[in-house]
């Protein structure tokens, strides 16, 4: 991979995920339903990896340019349907829907803007994407096996979050998930998620490929995303609200993000 063709990627991945997050713009608007937001940002960055990696941006093997488009495709559909899923049984997201409140007439204009600016946060994550894909050694190494291994756990440990947390939405039971996976991290869904993006950076190591270390910008922008910005932050801020001191009892005895024995277990 050359510069000027680095370079190609990177106006490449901007231009497709400001399109992408201009559509998400309309949906929401038109839906008046914001949980859509991240539907189109998941399958706008998935159709925006593939393309990345199946397009000439490096000489990466063919079999590499597959198998990484393969992962992304898995993933932007396993989550995107999942969102989508969940989406269709809210009015809106209350994430959102918290900041076009406070926003007031203002709303329309600064979300635009908002959904530009992740826009902009999600290039290090197409990049990756085009960084793995094109690794210019023949496919079959090591770290191919090693980003798979990530990638399958990622995937896994996140569906299996999700999975639990509808399921015991479903029950009816009402309160604070703290079973399966929630017991040992208030947010595994997100974990998993950061532990399937540092797949790509893993695949896109080597001496041979001058820029794959660019690629660790994926799991780096992915965790400062969800743990300080758009994920954890402002959905604590709602389960507080609406959990009140259970909620709280259960920030005291579980990990924010990484699983970990809940405090006081085993005593």
């Amino acid at each position: 991979m050359t510069l000027a063709s680095f370079a190609a990627a990177l106006l490449f991945a901007a231009v497709a995920m400001s399109a992408a997050m201009s559509l998400a713009t309309r949906v929401e608007r038109q839906t008046g339903n914001s949980g859509w937001i991240d539907v189109v940002w998941t399958f706008g960055l998935g159709a925006t990896g593939i393309a990345g990696a199946l397009l000439p941006f490096g000489d990466g093997p063919l079999a590499r340019r597959l198998f990484v488009a393969a992962l992304v495709a898995a993933w932007a559909l396993r989550l995107g349907l999942h969102i989508a899923g969940r989406t269709t049984g809210i009015s809106d997201d209350p994430r959102y829907a918290r900041m076009k409140r406070d926003w007031g007439a203002q709303a329309p204009k600064k979300m635009a803007r908002l959904l530009q600016l992740q826009a902009l946060a999600s290039i290090p994550l197409a990049i990756g994407i085009v960084l793995a894909a094109h690794n210019p050694v023949a496919f079959g190494q090591p770290q191919d096996w090693l980003g798979l291994g990530l990638f399958l756990a990622g995937i896994i440990g996140g569906g299996i979050a999700d999975r639990q947390l509808r399921a015991f939405a479903r029950s009816g039971r009402g309160g604070v998930c703290d079973e399966g996976l929630w017991a040992y991290s208030r947010h595994p869904n997100y974990f998993f998620e950061c532990v399937l993006w540092s797949a790509y950076a893993v695949i896109a190591s080597g001496a041979a490929h001058p820029f794959g270390w660019l690629a660790w910008l994926a799991p780096v922008a992915i965790t400062l995303l969800l743990v300080r910005v758009s994920g954890i932050p402002p959905l604590e801020e709602h389960m507080l609200a609406k959990h009140g001191d259970a909620y709280r009892d259960y920030q005291l005895r579980t990990s924010a993000f990484i699983p970990l024995p809940p405090k006081g277990a085993g005593r």
